[in-house]
């Protein structure tokens, strides 16, 4: 039978009150308009919505929200397919939220092109998440009709020669894309000067608590995590990111430099792995910093919850994991006011300019000993973390896109 013929209508949650979704350029507070519906039950004997997700470079934030996503879906009817090396379905646990999981290595040569050109048979829709993820779904479609829907949560750096590729990449992928959802307005903009048909915002809703990792004392108090830390008598500073460029840790040993002659030196923990790990760790030791390098964790949340204070020198994410997690859990953040992290966080955070490591330092000194200034901003956080959209609502929003593009074509 054709495609035409048999209309596909996605389900709506087993239950609860109607789903509503807002997308801002600037964080606000939600108004009872903008409400998004997703369509009603499927008639009997109409075949579920098919999709594949696509993910790319093994971003933490990218990972998480591809199993918050497929949770949904799965939850509403449709059938999922995450394509993503084993790895990362044995940490984000894919098949627990009752998606199918194709193994794919993070790779475009021919034979992982291959097999997700195999898993993509027979999807209705492919939705890929991040911009080498985009690029391998559309070599794998090639000259197929499947709807191709590609995430972009974060900005892609690169210099030189490397920087010219990175556009013709872009634009290959923008082009490619029935619909390209950006993760905040700069995104957007971006993904239109390279020639996207459709860019929207979709602001990505950070997953609940306990959603991943896999620990087995997920909910110790946070007195017990310092002591792992080794904090026990003196503040703990959290900053959590991938150890490569554009992320300013340059910057921030440079302010850990600043407090280490504070009493009692705060500890700075830095979450995460990367290439530039032992040439940080070279400058620790070198420069006796009061700075520990953790590694990967997977309990990320429950560390900055036991913070004083979370940190956020920089960074390419449009709605970093470390922001969000600050603000849901009442600890202090300073960030960089750098990109959208400004709309992310409005006036809950204490914004410094990117690369000033002595205005950093200053900020970190004056939280530390003004606890009336702490509690203005957990207040303010909060506040401002109720005005992000929840997963439900961006379940919703992309149903709705879905829905739209895989709508059955008029027949004649």
């Amino acid at each position: 039978m054709d495609r035409a013929e048999v209309p596909r209508t996605v389900h709506p949650p087993p239950a609860g009150p109607s789903i509503r979704f807002f997308v801002t350029v600037r964080p606000r507070a939600r108004s009872p308009g903008h409400v998004s519906h997703v369509s009603s039950h499927s008639p009997h004997g109409q075949s579920p919505l098919r999709t594949v997700q696509v993910l790319g470079g093994g971003s933490a934030v990218s990972s998480a929200h591809v199993r918050s996503l497929a949770s949904g879906l799965v939850a509403r009817g449709v059938r999922v397919t995450v394509c993503a090396p084993s790895d990362a379905d044995g940490r984000y646990d894919f098949t627990g939220v009752g998606a199918h999981h194709v193994h794919v290595p993070r790779s475009s040569d021919p034979a992982s092109v291959a097999s997700l050109r195999s898993a993509c048979a027979d999807a209705d829709l492919v939705h890929a998440h991040g911009l080498h993820a985009g690029f391998r779904a559309t070599l794998a479609l090639g000259r197929r009709t499947t709807p191709l829907v590609v995430t972009w949560h974060t900005r892609s750096y690169a210099e030189g020669a490397r920087a010219h590729l990175l556009r013709l990449l872009e634009r290959r992928v923008a082009k490619a894309a029935a619909v390209v959802l950006g993760t905040s307005s700069d995104l957007v903009d971006r993904a239109r000067s390279r020639g996207a048909r459709d860019a929207r915002l979709a602001a990505v809703a950070l997953p609940g608590p306990g959603r991943t990792g896999t620990g087995d004392d997920q909910d110790r108090p946070a007195c017990k995590v310092r002591a792992e830390l080794g904090a026990t008598a003196r503040p703990l500073l959290m900053a959590v990111g991938a150890l490569d460029r554009h992320r300013g840790y340059d910057t921030l040993l440079d302010a850990a430099r600043a407090w280490r002659g504070l009493d009692p030196a705060p500890l700075l923990v830095v979450v995460g792995e990367g290439p530039l790990r032992s040439v940080l760790q070279r400058r620790i030791a070198q420069e006796e910093l009061p700075v520990r390098l953790a590694g990967r964790r997977d309990d990320v949340a429950e560390l900055i919850a036991a913070a004083d204070l979370a940190l956020l020198p920089g960074g390419p994410e449009a709605r970093p994991v470390l922001a969000q997690e600050a603000l849901r859990a009442r600890v202090p953040l300073v960030a960089a006011a750098v990109g959208s992290v400004t709309d992310l966080v409005g006036d809950g955070a204490e914004l410094v300019p990117y690369g000033d490591a002595g205005a950093l330092a200053a900020a970190v000194t004056r939280l530390l000993d003004d606890p009336a200034r702490c509690a203005g901003l957990r207040e303010r956080g909060t506040r401002q973390a109720a005005t992000w959209p929840t997963e439900d609502e961006t379940v919703a929003q992309v149903l709705s896109v879905y829905d739209e593009l895989t709508r059955p074509r008029p027949l004649g």
